[in-house]
């Protein structure tokens, strides 16, 4: 029973965060105020640095309030000219609504399906790209958190530069966890979000962007809120956001932020959700559980298991059973078969995922699952 504590978010995102960050929500701050403004400067600065380490300059973070998918929206909408062509390797449901996304923006889209359980690859793209020179960018999600896989960033990139498209990236749910280098896998644009590995709370998404590429973009936006290039003019001209920004999430994203650096930064953090990963998968198999995906394949950042095959088993009874054990799963997100989640991200360590464990076996005797 959960007696006094919240559960334990093992989703990939919003995620279980530290104390430090839900204390960073105690204060109120004026959105025009020069010390809130110093704190978003901050911000932005080091997201930046998390991905261009030598600080050359060409990439600047442009903040956006709303969820991850806002931020994504902004960066099509504002990046990609009314005329461009945009191809999307697709194995997933985070890539299949970027699909949606330039259908809504009326940005002609190609949509390339690819296997759920298999990877995006620097082959499939070099070869949609070579069948149809019309295509201007290439959208990637690098970890498809519908199957938990990591698709090949670091191939795409690489194919990208050398065919000259332009590469947008949806890192929402690798950013701060695994290692991307902009001097080694360049990219225009990379989109993540403050409740996801950087461990802060939901509200803010924000786009690290070539500068001269998004000096380059006045007036392309579709949308007035949604305008990534008249958010940064503003931004450098006043150092204020433009609308009214969730004050408590952008205090709680700084307490996470120096959080993040003082543990070691993305290769600790990285290391922390690996071991948390490599946990959860050894307990649950010893459960009886088989994971979805291929361990080669598999990102440590939500793990889908198939569901037991026990004719007694109902996700919504099994949910409820875990939950009132302390733990919050996530469902799953496959089309063809039954399938369950479980995330390794947040302000969580393997000895967090060996409870996890035991809570599941717990809740599987409960209520009479026997045949996995």
């Amino acid at each position: 029973m959960i007696l006094g504590n919240d559960p334990i978010l093992l989703t990939p995102g919003p995620l279980t965060t530290s104390l430090a960050t839900k204390q960073a929500m105690l204060r109120d701050w004026g959105s025009w105020d020069a010390a809130f403004n110093r704190i978003t400067a901050s911000i932005c600065r080091d997201v930046v640095r998390i991905v261009d380490s030598g600080d050359s300059g060409e990439y600047v973070c442009v903040p956006m309030q709303g969820s991850g998918t806002f931020s994504v929206e902004a960066a099509l909408g504002t990046l990609v000219p009314r005329d461009g062509r945009v191809l999307v390797p697709n194995n997933g449901a985070y890539c299949a609504r970027i699909v949606k996304q330039c259908k809504y923006l009326g940005r002609a889209v190609v949509d390339l399906p690819a296997p759920e359980d298999q990877p995006v690859t620097a082959a499939t793209v070099s070869a949609a790209l070579a069948a149809d020179p019309a295509i201007t960018h290439v959208a990637l999600v690098h970890c498809e958190t519908g199957a938990g896989i990591r698709n090949d960033l670091e191939g795409v990139a690489r194919v990208c530069k050398q065919t000259g498209r332009s590469l947008i990236v949806d890192a929402m749910s690798s950013f701060a966890a695994l290692p991307i280098d902009a001097r080694t896998t360049p990219f225009d644009a990379l989109i993540a979000a403050s409740g996801k590995c950087l461990e802060g709370v939901p509200g803010i998404g924000f786009v690290i962007v070539r500068k001269a590429l998004l000096e380059g973009s006045a007036g392309r936006s579709h949308s007035l809120a949604l305008d990534l290039h008249d958010q940064y003019v503003y931004m450098q001209k006043t150092t204020q956001w433009r609308y009214t920004p969730p004050t408590h999430v952008v205090a709680a994203l700084r307490a996470a932020i120096d959080q993040f650096l003082a543990e070691g930064g993305q290769a600790a953090r990285g290391a922390r959700y690996a071991a948390n990963c490599a946990t959860l998968i050894e307990g649950m198999k010893t459960l009886g559980f088989r994971p979805y995906l291929k361990a080669e394949v598999q990102a440590p950042i939500i793990v889908t298991f198939h569901a037991p095959s026990d004719p007694a088993y109902d996700f919504k009874r099994f949910y409820a059973a875990v939950r009132e054990r302390g733990y919050i799963l996530y469902p799953g997100k496959l089309t063809q078969i039954e399938t369950f989640r479980v995330g390794c991200i947040g302000a969580i360590d393997s000895n967090e995922l060996r409870n996890v464990v035991g809570a599941i076996a717990d809740a599987l005797r409960s209520l009479g699952l026997r045949d996995l």
